[in-house]
């Protein structure tokens, strides 16, 4: 098993920055990808970004330029920095840890960009 604890949301103003952090429970990293996902009233979940288990990372094209996902393996922590944000980024960002049929998600931070 795997927890995942958000952190970091808030309200923020247009063009204002936000950084999101995912604590892991043990040290999964190595062998997990980690994503960050969102979900905005009425709308599915969608991916945000990604970073694989040997490093490499995707952005979804909405994002690309604006946010960054990083981590720290000696605080089993995930980040997800996002400047420049926009009104509709507003959504419940998730943690999410996969590795073949385990999957993992944590209980979600509420970001709201608004003037």
């Amino acid at each position: 098993q795997v927890q995942l604890v958000e952190s970091g949301g808030g309200l923020v103003q247009p063009g204002g920055s936000l950084r999101l952090s995912c604590a892991a429970s043990r040290s999964i990293f190595s062998i997990y990808a980690m994503g960050w996902y969102r979900q905005a009233p009425g709308k599915q979940r969608e991916l945000v970004a990604a970073i694989l288990s040997g490093g490499s990372t995707n952005y979804a094209d909405s994002v690309k330029g604006r946010f960054t996902i990083s981590r720290d393996n000696a605080k089993n922590t995930v980040y997800l920095q996002m400047n420049s944000l926009k009104p509709e980024d507003t959504a419940v960002y998730y943690c999410n840890a996969r590795r073949f049929t385990s999957n993992y998600w944590g209980q979600g931070t509420q970001v709201t960009v608004s003037s």
